[in-house]
């Protein structure tokens, strides 16, 4: 018996002992398992995290290459323009010389026009002294022969003209030489003036040429600092005037609560829920973007922009209170109406606020000029409305034009 109960004890003894190395072994191969998960899900990770950094460097390398190219593009294209500064400095000099010429040679024209009225003029009296001492000298000699005195006179007349006559030869002389002289130089200014007009014509096409290659640098580097400029960098900016805006009604709801607890207005703000399709449109002139439309990358438009002419009013599309009367980054002079019930309408870009912080405000007052305020390039007015920090579609709720 004890015999049996103890090969029993050996037997349980032993099974126990394979279960526990049956169960050790289990447990490390699960313990193992479980370290080289963790181990492939690190080395996962790792990996991930390396693929992410050498995008990044990538990106960075990218942008450094293009940086780089920007730059070298710059430095040329401060080389064109010098060059083209050069050429425009060259060309002035030849306008100057051709106007310097052209006067030369107008001058030397009108001289040489009057050197030859002169001569005709001098040849003019020639031809009446010719005919006077030929009058003079038709007398009859023989007559003379009995008057000595007459005689004597005579013979000094005929000295006198021809004197005179050949005195009018010489200036004559002179005058056609001057001509001469003067149409030499004129052909001299005429030639110099042909090839200034070339060397206009060169430097004009040289200038021509310098600035097309100017212009292709310049489209060169607008594609450049495009690239460099992300639209996710335009994007944040949105995102941010869109959160300043959001902050700015947070403020001025706030605000607004403090003011209902210290003061009564004259009117009773309860909303616009009933008043879909019948606000006043806020100012005069045409909508140039619509809302919901893309404005920049996954940014839409939250409103509309209504495009006049600069100090045209704007007023109020319902009865409310003035909540906000600033500036606003992105947005420039904004005025914010509390409707009630949460709704709110928004005005931007004004050019002047009519209105202050607290004042009610019944439909159709005016509270803002049109302006460009916000850095826009042409008068605008940026208009919104909000229920409850959601944008509404303001073509729904406004009265058509």
């Amino acid at each position: 018996m004890k015999n049996h109960q103890h090969v029993e004890a050996h037997f349980y003894s032993k099974k126990l002992r394979a279960l526990s190395k049956s169960f050790s072994h289990g447990l490390m191969v699960f313990v193992i398992s479980i370290v080289l998960s963790t181990a492939v899900f690190a080395q996962d990770q790792r990996a991930d995290l390396q693929d992410i950094q050498a995008l990044i460097a990538q990106t960075k390398s990218q942008l450094a290459e293009k940086l780089e190219d920007s730059e070298r593009i710059q430095q040329e294209l401060k080389l064109a323009e010098l060059e083209i500064a050069e050429a425009a400095t060259q060309l002035n000099q030849t306008d100057q010389l051709l106007k310097q010429t052209s006067a030369d040679i107008n001058a030397l024209k009108q001289e040489k026009a009057q050197t030859e009225t002169r001569i005709q003029r001098q040849q003019s009296y020639l031809a009446n002294q010719l005919k006077s001492a030929y009058m003079a000298g038709s007398y009859d000699y023989a007559k003379l022969l009995f008057n000595q005195d007459k005689a004597g006179t005579l013979e000094r007349v005929l000295t006198y003209y021809q004197y005179l006559n050949k005195a009018r030869q010489k200036q004559i002389d002179g005058f056609k030489t001057l001509i001469d002289t003067l149409e030499s130089v004129t052909l001299e200014l005429s030639n110099k003036q042909n090839d200034l007009q070339s060397l206009q014509k060169t430097q004009l096409a040289q200038s021509t040429k310098l600035r097309d290659r100017q212009q292709v640098r310049f489209e060169k580097l607008a594609v450049l600092n495009k690239q460099i400029e992300s639209d996710q960098v335009r994007v944040n900016r949105l995102e941010q005037q869109e959160k300043d805006l959001l902050s700015a009604i947070e403020r001025a709801e706030l605000a607004a609560q403090r003011a209902k607890a210290t003061s009564n207005l004259d009117i009773e703000l309860t909303g616009l829920t009933d008043k879909q399709g019948q606000l006043l449109l806020p100012t005069s002139g045409q909508v140039q973007r619509l809302f919901g439309k893309r404005r920049q990358g996954q940014v839409r438009w939250k409103g509309v922009v209504f495009q006049t002419s600069a100090g045209t009013p704007v007023s109020a599309v319902a009865e409310g209170q003035v909540l906000y009367a600033d500036w606003l980054k992105g947005f420039g002079l904004v005025v914010i109406v509390d409707h009630g019930e949460g709704y709110m309408s928004v005005y931007g870009r004004n050019q002047a606020v009519l209105k202050n912080v607290g004042d009610a405000v019944l439909a159709g007052d005016t509270i803002s000029l049109v302006g460009t305020s916000g850095g826009q390039a042409r008068a605008s007015l940026y208009f919104e409305l909000r229920h409850k920090g959601k944008a509404l579609n303001p073509s729904k709720w406004l009265k058509r034009g």
